[in-house]
């Protein structure tokens, strides 16, 4: 069995990005710059109302784990998605990156997942996710050996709304400790660790959770907390190694112990879509520190790879990341 840097853990969901304006998200009472779990339905609604859209495999590990080996690091990925066009399209675009993707597709309803993605003219986006064939990952499409030969199992926080799933992360991070390997995951959005607080902090005080990735309103939001600094205080004590917190323009703080390193975030000449920036800085983060970097340079990988991605419209690199002048200079160390 090959080593990869990273597994990562997700739900497989196809994207269909559509450019609109505020009015449309006030029209269709959509919260904008937050994920918000719709039915079949509503999803066959909102996809007749936008404009023209894009449609690109998404999901926010998924989107890590293709910027990992954009980035020239190997990585596998778990998810669900259904044996149908869009499930096709997503096994497709993953495994033409290179990504090892072996997941046994569902035979039958629900379909695969999809998102309706709005993005604003300020670059902001609001998702609109229908889970379908995501609520299905169980424990069952836990591979042990693929598990055993990842330095990282990265998953997301949004894995915590099917139910099956919790138990597939609980045994996924077993057979990695047990291997001597790590466990890293994203509190995924605001409204998701609002929904799963007190799970999300039990993951990281039992030491289920090594390594934690958070945005400055999801790191207060666990703590609930109005400002940055005591949610800050308490993540490093709760977090077993470290954790890294995003804050946009203003970069990223990566807490280890009592140890605070703070990274400005790159220039960017003009931010076109959001969508993927903090899978992005996981992708970047995670290349250096599975390689051996430092956090000071990891982070400075993250920041990189994530000004990139909000400079194009979606969330998987349209140019291959180790081919550019300033991410190459860091993997150069």
């Amino acid at each position: 069995m090959a080593e990869y840097d990273v597994l990562t853990i997700g739900n497989a969901i196809v994207d269909i990005i559509s450019r609109t304006d505020d009015a449309f998200l006030e029209r269709e009472t959509i919260q904008k710059g937050g994920m918000t779990l719709i039915d079949a339905e509503r999803a066959e609604h909102l996809y007749g109302a936008m404009g023209p859209a894009i449609e690109t495999s998404g999901g926010s590990a998924g989107n890590t784990v293709a910027g990992l080996v954009s980035l020239g690091g190997t990585g596998a990925y778990f998810g669900k998605v259904s044996n149908d066009q869009l499930g096709e399209i997503f096994a497709h675009d993953i495994r033409s990156l290179g990504v090892h993707f072996a997941t046994t597709p569902l035979e039958g309803h629900p379909p695969t997942a999809r998102s309706m993605i709005l993005v604003t003219p300020d670059g902001e986006r609001s998702m609109n996710t229908y889970l379908g064939a995501c609520v299905e990952l169980g424990p069952e499409d836990i591979d042990p050996a693929i598990v055993a030969a990842a330095k990282v199992t990265y998953f997301e926080g949004y894995l915590w709304d099917p139910p099956r799933a919790k138990q597939a992360i609980v045994e996924a991070a077993g057979i990695a400790h047990a291997n001597g390997r790590e466990v890293a995951m994203t509190l995924s959005d605001s409204f998701c660790v609002h929904r799963y607080r007190d799970e999300f902090l039990e993951l990281m005080r039992t030491g289920t959770v090594d390594i934690v990735f958070a945005n400055e309103s999801e790191a207060m939001s666990l703590y609930e907390t109005e400002t940055l600094e005591p949610a800050l205080d308490r993540l490093a004590a709760d977090v077993k190694r470290f954790a890294i917190v995003t804050r946009s323009e203003k970069g990223c703080i990566v807490l280890d112990g009592e140890t605070r390193i703070t990274v400005a975030a790159s220039p960017v000449d003009q931010v076109v879509d959001t969508t993927g920036a903090g899978d992005l800085f996981a992708s970047g983060f995670l290349r250096g520190y599975t390689s051996g970097l430092d956090h000071e340079k990891s982070a400075r990988l993250g920041v990189a790879a994530a000004g990139h991605i909000i400079g194009q419209i979606g969330p998987r690199p349209q140019t291959p990341l180790d081919r550019l002048p300033d991410v190459a200079a860091i993997l150069a160390g």
